[in-house]
């Protein structure tokens, strides 16, 4: 069902991108990247996030972890990564397929400046054989044009 609602979303805010559902898995990042022949930090992973008692989104790089330290400056508290049943019921999607697409209900959406080295990203596309290729810009768009500056990337 997910898989449809991000498509329905992306028919109806940007008929231009196309959902690619694959033969195999995508559910993590390293079996996206594999998928997909690029960098496991082109994959953009979606982390659903408490602090206090808000709850939203980050999309990151694939590579990418979240920083207590950042990620408490960034949003003002402690964030608390959601559990598996939070998320589906936040994002309607499940772990290995969490997107900031095709969301049952508008949700507050940064994107962490740790993407800005790719002019290309894929994030899941809402189901653990999918996923959706675009330009950064464009993902910025489609997820309100906030950026956060709230995770650690690994040594080049």
């Amino acid at each position: 069902m997910t898989l449809a609602s991000v498509q329905a979303d992306l028919a109806a805010r940007a008929p231009d991108l196309h959902v690619m559902v694959t033969e195999t898995s995508t559910a993590t990042v390293q079996l996206a990247a594999d998928v997909h022949g690029c960098a496991p930090g082109q994959i953009a992973k979606t982390l659903a996030i408490r602090v206090g008692e808000r709850e939203f989104l980050l999309v990151t790089r694939g590579d990418a972890r979240l920083s207590n330290q950042k990620a408490k400056a960034a949003f003002g508290g402690r964030p608390r990564m959601l559990g598996p049943e939070d998320v589906l019921r936040l994002t309607s999607h499940e772990v290995g397929g969490v997107c900031p697409f095709g969301l049952p209900a508008p949700l507050t959406i940064y994107c962490d400046v740790s993407l800005r080295i790719y002019d290309e990203v894929i994030p899941a596309g809402g189901s653990t054989h999918a996923s959706v290729r675009l330009p950064l810009s464009r993902l910025l768009e489609l997820c309100g044009g906030q950026w956060a500056d709230a995770c650690d990337v690994p040594d080049a």
